[in-house]
């Protein structure tokens, strides 16, 4: 109750822009609050949901807890809202409808805009209840044209802008999956497929750590959030920042983590080492990685040994040439050593994707109660301030009690169901939909961090494995993100026929 009298005075106590009725405020008091409400609920439905994608592989991948990651997302959600969601508001707020038409009818525009809430959190917490991870951004903007069709038809409506939006709808789950699929193989020749794959890795960290960070720093310095006055930094001020702070990373892992991590392994292997059957060890008992329980060491021992050839089979020797070669071995089973290199980066991936979702899906929740304030507040349908911080915060806090209630549903799901996951896969899965993302956070465009995240499990599930992907499931989800816009509308265009009717 105290956020929502704070954020209430907040809203009252600014200035106005243009000639405001005396009964406005006044008559409208109603909507604001209600507003202000399922915003809340849309956000906690956007925590249980889309929040799950991003740490969703870690969790499935066993290099955090659901517990862990709930921490990690409540830290990395709000620095992502806060340092670069600021685009993706503005473009969620005024770039589906035209926002002039409502001059005049500014308490119908506040009507539509708590009718957009309402979709869309009814259909997210359905959803989230049937344990399918589906697009708040599919949502937002289905509830927003369904609202203006009942209200001006089709006039208004930017299908412009809404084409370029359906268009990243499409071509996030591509980017990322493209992204993830190139950087695994890059992983897989670098480091999985190596005679010395640890030693390998030891020298692989400290660039994939320089290039993790370098790119997240880019993407926070350059363009960044007004509040810290970044806007105003030139594009080579942010690269060279970027790359000072990549080369300070990179020697910090390669300098002080990796030779913490040679002791660390070579202690453990002169502990008990119980062999595999194949020349690789791993600890037993209490000696285990930290990152795994005894169910899955035995879990990946069984499968090394079916690998293995049967007796009296022969072995070929031939050796892998063209494709053969340059895709990954699907019947390669990392060792625990390996996995716990990949373990550590990916628990940095994991932050870097929830940042992602911040700065890109956090306006999903706040944008139409940033409209909801900008018209009480200043009388101004076209929204010529931009939003202010505390709503992005309300918005942040939302999404963060929504993640500690219902996340556990759709983790699962993304995590754990649609494809197996390894530190390895999961650290290149983070970082291409993390990529892609944030990219489209930069140009303004609201894509699905639900897609980017789903198109990078298929695609780099499929490629380690050729058939461990349960399809089935998938095609569940494709569906729905199908009708996930057109539901979505149809809820907000019944919400705003009924409110027309008894409000005006």
């Amino acid at each position: 109750m105290n956020i929502l009298a704070t954020t209430l005075d907040a809203i009252t106590s600014t200035s106005r822009i243009n000639a405001m009725p005396p009964w406005f405020q006044q008559s409208t008091l109603w909507i604001l609050i209600i507003g202000i409400v399922i915003a809340f609920i849309l956000g906690a439905g956007m925590g249980g949901n889309d929040v799950a994608n991003a740490f969703g592989t870690s969790v499935g991948s066993k290099v955090v807890t659901i517990f862990q990651a709930y921490i990690l997302a409540t830290i990395f959600e709000t620095l992502g809202a806060v340092l670069v969601g600021t685009y993706v508001v503005e473009t969620m707020r005024k770039g589906v409808v035209e926002t002039s038409l409502y001059i005049g009818e500014e308490k119908l525009y506040m009507l539509g805009q708590l009718a957009i809430l309402g979709g869309c959190a009814a259909w997210l917490l359905l959803a989230t209840v049937l344990k399918m991870p589906v697009s708040t951004t599919h949502s937002i903007v289905g509830a927003t044209v369904g609202f203006s069709l009942v209200c001006h038809g089709f006039e208004g409506i930017q299908w412009k802008e809404i084409g370029k939006i359906v268009g990243s709808w499409f071509l996030s789950p591509a980017l990322s999956g493209f992204i993830s699929s190139i950087l695994y193989l890059i992983v897989d020749h670098s480091v999985l497929r190596r005679n010395q794959p640890v030693e390998a890795g030891f020298r692989a960290l400290p660039i994939f750590y320089g290039v993790c960070v370098g790119v997240n720093a880019f993407m926070v310095t350059y363009q960044g959030t007004p509040l810290l006055k970044l806007d105003k930094l030139p594009w080579w001020a942010a690269l060279l920042i970027s790359i000072g702070v990549a080369l300070i990373v990179g020697f910090g892992i390669h300098f002080i983590l990796i030779p913490r991590l040679r002791r660390k392994i070579r202690d453990e292997q002169k502990k008990a080492p119980v062999s595999m059957g194949n020349g690789s060890e791993e600890s037993s008992g209490g000696n285990s990685p930290a990152w795994s329980s005894p169910n899955e060491l035995e879990s990946a021992k069984q499968r090394q040994q079916e690998t293995l050839p049967m007796p009296g089979r022969p072995v070929s020797t031939k050796p892998k040439t063209g494709l053969q070669w340059f895709l990954p071995d699907p019947n390669r089973v990392e060792s625990p050593e390996v996995l716990r290199l990949f373990a550590i980066i990916q628990l940095f991936t994991a932050c870097f994707a929830g940042f992602a979702h911040g700065a890109n899906d956090v306006s999903n929740a706040i944008a139409p109660l940033g409209a909801l304030i900008a018209v009480y507040r200043d009388y101004d349908v076209q929204q010529a301030a931009p939003v202010r911080s505390y709503v992005i915060l309300y918005g942040v806090l939302g999404i963060c009690v929504g993640l500690w209630l219902l996340g556990h549903r759709v983790i699962k799901t993304v995590g754990t169901n649609m494809s197996e996951i390894t530190p390895a896969s999961g650290f290149t899965i983070e970082f291409g939909a993390a990529m892609a993302a944030l990219i489209a956070s930069k140009a303004g465009l609201p894509i699905s961090t639900t897609h980017c995240l789903v198109g990078s499990v298929v695609c780099v599930g499929f490629l380690r494995s050729r058939k461990n992907v349960d399809w089935r499931l998938f095609g569940n989800v494709a569906l729905s993100w199908v009708v996930t816009l057109p539901v979505a509308g149809f809820i907000s265009a019944g919400i705003i026929f009924v409110l027309k009717n008894i409000a005006l």
